[in-house]
């Protein structure tokens, strides 16, 4: 009998699970989107899917419907997000489009960004803040200090 590993294959330290009203939906439109592949789902008693993983690049998530017997609730539910998922991919702004093209909203058009990737930000259909990014120069503390200060400074001429 081998010893059960503390974390499953496949899996990191951590993994984001998010709640959302249609998670058969929400799959599709992240293979869609993201490229996202399936990798398990269940169903509940009641039909709705209690737990569901899948794959976008070398990153698990895991989905949950909305279940008023479990009280748990999606973004679109509580009327808000709290949190981003940030995707960093090779080509932000072919997988940027792709999303928006899938149905995400834009709530920050991907641009080059003082702190050195190519980024934009998305809404999923689902309520959640997808992130897009390309790493594409590493910048030491005081350079990302002078920049985000340069940046800041455009922002405040530009209102």
């Amino acid at each position: 009998m081998s010893p059960v590993k503390a974390i499953p294959e496949g899996l990191h330290t951590v993994t984001p699970s998010l709640t959302v009203k249609g998670a058969a939906q929400a799959i599709e439109f992240y293979q869609k989107a993201f490229g996202a592949t399936e990798k398990s789902r269940f169903p509940g008693p009641d039909g709705l899917i209690m737990h569901a993983e899948i794959k976008i690049g070398d990153s698990a998530l895991f989905l949950v419907d909305e279940s008023p017997m479990m009280g748990n609730k999606g973004p679109l539910s509580l009327g808000g997000n709290a949190t981003t998922i940030q995707l960093y991919v090779e080509d932000c702004d072919a997988v940027f489009n792709r999303a928006v093209a899938a149905g995400a909203k834009v709530l920050m058009p991907i641009a080059d960004q003082f702190w050195g990737d190519r980024w934009g930000q998305v809404t999923d259909p689902f309520g959640h803040a997808w992130g897009i990014g390309t790493h594409k120069e590493d910048l030491s503390g005081p350079e990302m200090i002078e920049r985000s200060k340069a940046a800041m400074a455009q922002m405040a001429q530009n209102k």
